[in-house]
């Protein structure tokens, strides 16, 4: 990695460990992303979306390993399927543990979760130690953004830290499947 990216991934790590919100590159978009058990900071994320905090959010790490304190997966049946697609650009809805809040959830009993490949999203959850919150960086109902500058004109001075590097070379937003009943959501 670039010394100027290893520096803003460094910078990300900082904020994130201080509560704050960061832009990313992900697969497709870039995303809005916090530590997801800082509730302030999620309910940041979901004011500057505009988004209802019932829909759930999305949370990203580096390996199957730093999910484990967030959904169940100890069925080994049901995680054939995510651990076959991942590190990848798709998500699963999991049984959410007991100790997963409901603004984090929203009102479902399952989290949706990803692994992914993008290097820079792999390297952000390998250095802070956390997996991450990940929705569009975008308000609800608008496109999806996929630079740091239309980020940049969108939310102006609202986000803590942009980490200014391009997104994957997905060509839509990840596949959502309800691992306990194989529906999918999105894709």
């Amino acid at each position: 990695m670039k010394d100027s990216l290893t520096r803003e991934v460094s910078d990300g790590v900082d904020c994130l460990h201080r509560g704050g919100v960061i832009a990313y590159p992900t697969e497709f978009c870039f995303g809005l992303g916090c530590d997801p058990s800082n509730q302030e900071a999620v309910r940041r994320i979901l004011a500057l979306k505009n988004r209802d905090w019932r829909h759930g959010l999305i949370v990203i790490a580096d390996t199957p390993l730093r999910l484990r304190g967030l959904v169940d997966m100890t069925n080994e049946k049901l995680m054939v399927a995510p651990l076959a697609s991942w590190p990848g650009p798709h998500t699963w809805l999991l049984p959410a543990l007991s100790s997963v809040p409901s603004w984090l959830r929203g009102q479902h009993s399952s989290l949706a979760v990803r692994v992914t490949n993008h290097p820079v999203v792999q390297q952000l959850c390998h250095d802070s130690g956390l997996p991450i919150v990940s929705t569009s960086a975008n308000r609800s109902g608008r496109p999806s953004l996929r630079t740091a500058q239309s980020v940049k004109n969108e939310f102006k001075n609202e986000i803590d830290c942009i980490l200014d590097a391009a997104v994957g070379n997905a060509s839509e937003p990840s596949a959502i499947t309800d691992a306990l009943t194989g529906k999918s959501i999105r894709g």
